[in-house]
């Protein structure tokens, strides 16, 4: 058998003289692909070219024909053959990356003798060169650039704290939602206390980024961070995202990568998109609770993972009161190629309505007062939408490869909160008497979101190393209506405005990024990045209070006034307008590998736009900066049999970071506000191993995170965070004889433990610990699975905070600091039956 094979990877630049950057798959399993029954009825010849989508454990993802022998059913036997090869895979500097590998197979009949006294034909679908004649064994790997344009180019590391997670069999573990697998990378914790369908509160490297303030997320290109949101912005809502699609996310911890555009001052993460699960699924879940999920997906078989459509209905009770909630989910997309360029379309709609039961103080739980799970206020909670489309077209000419990114999100959101009760509501002289009519804040936003993103990229040999570079821009535009108001208790009712916005926002921003290689073990990676910010601000309740109100006609109870100082008349609302452009330089110097041992230093500037809220007329800077420093080492080694490949990696980072004006949780704003800046020094340290029937990670984060001015602690940050995911998957053999196929099986395990986070007046929070677990049998197309979150059914708070409430639940309230805390979920179990038709084999 003859194979020939032709690589197309996206850094395939293997220019003369230039020293190799990638290795090319190799094949470890080849399999024959079977002379069809009616090919060989009408006595069809021909050659099949496949091209193969390799992933980063060698297995083959996907296929499609390239050039086709004219005859479809050699066509699809040829397809189904290479389905099932296995491969070395491909690797970028020592790394596993995605390739493609085009695969021709050759078909002919063999006659033996007069046709009258010959045996029947004997087929051959080996794979051979086209026009070669005579099958000899030899496996030849040919490199090619045919088809690169459907590649996706892996992006440079970015030193030790950049985080390239593979889903992969992780995806066994129990993931309540596509948050969850941020937990991969070190340093990461997930808190809610806001409900089922609220944003994760995440916090990463001693930064709280509340929901997304200090990350900047993005799915396949598209920014999830919401500018101008009422509840903080910046605000990003992944629930969206379907978990079963997550093939991989990037995470980079800290502002080093030239991409990384606004509110990446703690780091960014991107999601990739895949439907690897080909064919038609559907899975429907059942839990306590009254929890249903219902999930159906279709790709394709043999198609491109890129290209899919998924469908999910959720609904829950919840645990305890006024925990109930309901989502659903459409997610479609395209991916194509026509020559030397490939096209990605995509649309999203999702809607979501839950209720969420808040705070609960800690002095009410122990007097009995109220249960763990109790809440007092039943009006709180979300409703919220998002609907997107998106474009991209990548194009390859030369050593060029040049990328367009557009996309549109229409986003409206309600959000109900009551942090503090009824203590906010306080007395106005020119206001009628009345009494507290309770803090419950209503919070409404109508965001149309239009954006585009594109870079060209190109290659060069000089001292015999390859050269890169790559210049690209970002353009978005945020047109942004919000208020805010106080709801009473008694009518439920809004008694007062505390903010109504109208905000028109703008952001370009342009980079620069080049990776130069002195050598083959030293790279120097980065460059320049510059964005402007614009704001159009129409703060239409400027004017909430008069120092001398007019005696004859006095504001009352209005929230918006229409009178100045004396009774002078003034509208309710003030413009401002300011423009300011930022520069942040970004580098990375990478060492090695020296026996796949790797070190990197890394120094970058990021920025974060501020609320429209603190935007006053021609302010100089409306950002805030960010300075961050590190460096680390990183080990990993391959191996490889002839089942599955077996990797080993290691990583330890030590970073400092420094923010000129950070962002610190308001109880009484209900959310993140602007305050002094703050230092974080720390060390992150991870461990991932892999292969034929277990994958495995861990992850270990300190980090001390003080504010400049007074040196203590900044609250709410965890010092201490730990994380290990592992799984073990595989066939039971002994089960063939049987049921004809052997069963598969799956067990996945995840735990976390937190340790005492530092509160307001000196005092801690309690430590967090949780042990997940789900099994998984599979036998063909069925597989029936039983997940527990929270094995052990700790209970344990999500969430703490010290400081002043009155909930009417004592006859003589204080406004002395106590302990709140947000209840985190009991054990929760989740039976599931899923079903997969036409896309295994």
């Amino acid at each position: 058998m003859r194979i020939s094979a032709f690589v197309g990877c996206a850094l395939f630049s293997t220019v003369v003289g230039a020293e190799p950057i990638l290795v090319p798959p190799e094949p470890v399993t080849t399999v024959k692909a079977a002379y069809p029954a009616e090919g060989l009825a009408r006595r069809k010849e021909g050659t099949v070219t496949i091209l193969a989508t390799v992933g980063r454990d060698g297995v083959v993802k996907a296929g499609e024909v390239a050039e086709s022998s004219g005859e479809p059913s050699l066509d699809q036997a040829a397809l189904q053959a290479v389905l099932q090869w296995r491969f070395k895979p491909a690797l970028q500097e020592g790394k596993p990356i995605e390739s493609q590998v085009r695969v021709p197979f050759h078909f002919h009949l063999m006659e033996h003798g007069p046709a009258e006294h010959a045996p029947p034909p004997m087929p051959t679908g080996s794979p051979t060169p086209t026009g070669s004649p005579t099958p000899t064994p030899t496996n030849e790997i040919v490199p090619s650039f045919e088809s690169t344009a459907r590649t996706k180019r892996e992006a440079l590391s970015r030193g030790a704290s950049d985080y390239h997670v593979d889903v992969e069999k992780l995806s066994v573990v129990p993931h309540q939602n596509a948050a969850d697998y941020l937990k991969l990378a070190p340093g990461i914790l997930l808190s809610n206390e806001g409900g089922e369908g609220h944003a994760e509160q995440v916090f990463l490297r001693g930064f709280d980024a509340r929901e997304g303030q200090d990350i900047e997320f993005s799915v396949d290109g598209v920014v999830v961070n919401e500018s101008g949101n009422p509840h903080g912005s910046g605000y990003s809502d992944t629930h969206f995202i379907i978990p079963e699609l997550v093939e991989s996310l990037r995470v980079v911890e800290g502002p080093f990568d030239p991409r990384q555009g606004n509110y990446a001052v703690a780091g960014s993460a991107e999601y990739h998109l895949a439907l690897n699960e080909r064919g038609l699924n559907s899975k429907f879940s059942l839990g306590n609770w009254g929890s249903y999920r219902l999930l159906l997906s279709y790709g394709a078989p043999g198609g491109d993972p890129g290209t899919f459509a998924a469908a999910e209905l959720f609904q829950t009770e919840g645990f305890g009161q006024n925990r109930d909630g309901r989502r659903g989910t459409v997610i479609a997309q395209y991916e194509g190629h026509s020559g030397a360029s490939a096209y990605r379309v995509g649309a999203t709609a999702y809607l979501a309505s839950f209720h969420t039961a808040g705070v609960l103080r800690d002095d009410d739980l122990h007097a009995g007062r109220k249960a763990f799970f109790d809440t007092y206020d039943p009006l709180q909670g979300e409703d919220s939408a998002r609907y997107s489309i998106a474009g991209e077209l990548s194009t390859r000419a030369d050593r060029f490869h040049i990328k367009n990114l557009a996309y549109f999100v229409a986003r409206p959101l309600r959000l109900r909160e009551n942090f503090t009760g009824f203590l906010l509501d306080t007395q106005e002289p020119q206001q009628s008497p009345h009494g507290q009519r309770g803090d419950l804040l209503d919070l409404h936003m109508m965001a149309w979101t239009i954006a585009a993103r594109g870079a060209a990229h190109t290659s060069a040999v000089v001292l015999n190393q390859v050269q890169e570079l790559e210049v690209g821009y970002f353009a978005r535009g945020d047109f942004v209506a919000t208020s805010a108001q106080r709801i009473e208790a008694a009518t439920g009712h809004p008694y007062h405005t505390d903010s109504q916005l109208e905000s028109h926002l703008g952001n370009i921003g342009l980079y620069g990024d080049v990776n130069l290689r002195f050598a083959r073990w030293l790279s120097l990676r980065g460059g320049l990045r510059g964005d402007l910010f614009a704001y159009d601000i129409n703060d239409l309740c400027a004017v909430q209070s008069v120092d001398h109100p007019s005696p004859v006609n006095p504001p009352g109870n209005a929230s918006c006034l229409e009178q100045q100082a004396k009774g002078a008349h003034r509208e309710p609302n003030q413009p401002a307008t300011t423009v300011s452009a930022v520069y942040l330089p970004r580098g990375s110097l990478i060492l090695g590998p020296f026996g796949g041992l790797s070190g990197s230093l890394s120094a970058g500037q990021g920025a974060r736009s501020i609320d429209p809220q603190y935007v006053s007329q021609d302010a100089k800077t409306p950002f805030a900066g960010v300075n961050a420093y590190e460096g680390g080492l990183s080990w990993s080694r391959h191996f490889h049999d002839q089942t599955a490949p077996i990797e080993l990696s290691l990583r330890s980072v030590l970073f400092y970071t420094h923010v000129d004006h950070d962002l610190i949780f308001s109880e009484t704003a209900g959310r993140n506000v602007l305050a002094n800046g703050t230092t974080r020094l720390g060390s992150a340290t991870s461990a991932r191993f892999r292969g034929p029937f277990w994958d495995l990670a861990a992850n270990l984060t300190y980090v001390r995170a003080t504010f400049d001015d007074t040196k203590l602690l900044v609250p709410y940050v965890p010092d201490l965070v730990v994380r290990a995911d592992g799984a073990l998957f595989g066939e039971l053999p002994w089960w063939r004889a049987r049921l004809g196929q052997p069963l598969r099986a799956a067990l996945g395990v995840g735990a976390t433990y937190v340790g005492p986070r530092p509160l307001p007046y000196g005092s801690r929070s309690d430590t967090l610990a949780t042990v997940d677990v789900n099994a998984t049998v599979g036998w063909r197309g069925l597989d029936f699975s039983l997940s527990l979150q929270n094995l052990l059914d700790t209970r344990y708070r999500l969430g703490e905070f010290n400081y002043a409430s009155d909930f009417h639940s004592q006859p003589f309230p204080t406004q002395v600091p106590v302990r709140h805390f947000t209840a985190g979920a009991p054990r929760t179990v989740l039976f599931s039956i899923a079903l997969n038709y036409g896309g295994r084999r």
